[in-house]
């Protein structure tokens, strides 16, 4: 079974350190809910990461759809490159950094 740590580095700071895999994926997203929860504001280093697989590029797309409908920011560091070439390759790349910046509901304009 792959190894993984998610360590809170304080002030919506983490890292994950070990395999994002399909072995991981899942334990990684429950383990990540209550710290996650925490904070409005979240940044994921992942330098630290030594196995990655397209179960860990879904790992990051639900942890932006999440941030986006709970009105949360996150944002990633040190994308492993594995990861990278996977959503190059399946065209989602752009999707990585949907989740940086939140602006807000956009409002209807007036009918005056």
């Amino acid at each position: 079974m792959g190894d993984f740590e998610l360590t809170d580095n304080g002030e919506g700071r983490f890292s994950i350190s070990g395999e994002m895999s399909f072995e991981t994926a899942e334990r990684i997203l429950h383990h990540a809910e209550e710290p996650f929860e925490q904070h409005t504001r979240l940044e994921i280093d992942f330098s630290e990461v030594t196995l990655a697989d397209s179960a860990g590029l879904a790992l990051l797309l639900e942890w932006i759809t999440w941030a986006n409908h709970t009105v949360r920011e996150i944002r990633y560091v040190n994308i492993p490159e594995r990861i990278l070439a996977i959503a190059i390759t399946t065209e989602v790349e752009n999707l990585l950094t949907r989740g940086e910046r939140w602006a807000g509901f956009i409002e209807a304009p007036e009918n005056d």
